[in-house]
């Protein structure tokens, strides 16, 4: 009997995915608050609240690439020419972003420039990958094992209502960070950019949520069928019931909660697409498993990845508890 390794490869690519999300979109939301930022000095503040750790939570971004390329190769073969204008667009801004970071530091002459350039490519990043999302749930043209569409199918209502979703989305995420790391003016600040960020959060999550089923009938028929409307009802109260605990503890004097609510808000989203798609990969044409490399390749990468994960997630863990607490005027990584 030989051990069925796809389930536990789809939730290894799905956990890289969901930490990519969390870590890389709380900078990427600090990056898109930074260009509204009221000063010079909290601007400074919040490059330093990421400064030591927002490199490296791009690691998961290259886990869960690698692991779609290796483990579901028909997958990225056909997503990535499906996506290859966002995704590009996408990577390029995010080394954008990371010349203008580092570059702000070393040019105060041009400072001002490089802060608009690092807000502006952590916008057009975070665009790009909801483009991408949106993309993927309205599915590809595909005959046989290829993309069989043209390079502006991205270009879509649904795409680019995902994408300014997902802007709003990471600038709740970047506003709970702040708030964790930061006190007095600039923490007031983030809460009040937090409130307005989750209004649009969830303006976009009806939206979406609304629109989704009519992308394809096997979506409507999941969630409105009996009994299958009954079971997978706790779904939406639990996001509504993080999206009101979201929203008391924004306007009170909580500093951990604002950030863990906006996580569960992206954990609920997450779990609905799962739902929605589930068992595809390549959305109503493949499935995992039909997009699956052999069981060999699956199991010799799993051995490998036995080892780097737990190394991952220590160095990242030890990361952030070496920088831990409040960021304060006058202290920062460079």
């Amino acid at each position: 009997m030989v051990l069925d390794l796809v389930p536990i490869w789809t939730f290894l690519v799905a956990l890289a995915v969901f930490y990519y999300v969390v870590f890389d979109g709380f900078d990427l939301g600090v990056g898109i608050l930074s260009g509204f930022a009221r000063n010079e000095d909290d601007r400074a503040l919040m490059m330093a609240s990421i400064a030591p750790i927002w490199d490296g939570n791009e690691t998961w971004l290259v886990f869960g690439g690698i692991g779609l390329l290796a483990v579901f190769p028909l997958a990225f073969a056909i997503i990535i020419p499906a996506a290859y204008f966002p995704i590009a667009i996408m990577l390029l801004a995010l080394v954008f972003r990371g010349v203008a970071f580092e570059f702000r530091f070393k040019r105060a002459a041009l400072r001002r420039f490089w802060d608009r350039a690092f807000s502006a490519g952590s916008a057009l990043a975070t665009f790009a990958q909801g483009i991408v999302l949106g993309q993927f749930i309205e599915g590809f043209k595909v005959d046989g094992r290829v993309f069989a569409g043209t390079s502006f199918d991205w270009v879509t209502p649904f795409a680019l209502l995902t994408g300014v979703a997902l802007m709003f989305g990471y600038a709740l995420l970047g506003a709970g960070w702040l708030i964790l790391k930061t006190e007095g003016a600039l923490q007031r600040w983030a809460r009040r950019c937090g409130s307005v960020c989750l209004v649009g959060v969830l303006v976009a999550i009806a939206a979406v949520s609304v629109w989704t089923p009519f992308v394809h009938a096997d979506i409507a028929q999941r969630w409105f069928s009996w009994p299958n409307i009954a079971l997978l009802a706790p779904v939406p109260v639990i996001t509504a019931l993080i999206a009101v605990g979201e929203w008391y503890t924004l306007r009170r004097d909580y500093e951990l909660m604002p950030f863990l609510g906006a996580i569960g808000l992206f954990a609920m989203s997450f779990v609905g697409i799962a739902i929605s798609l589930w068992p595809m990969i390549v959305p109503y044409k493949y499935t995992l498993w039909q997009a699956a490399s052999s069981p060999s390749t699956q199991a010799f990468l799993l051995i490998g990845t036995l080892f780097l994960l737990p190394v991952i997630l220590m160095y990242t863990a030890w990361s952030y508890w070496v920088f831990r607490g409040k960021v304060r005027a006058g202290e920062g990584y460079h």
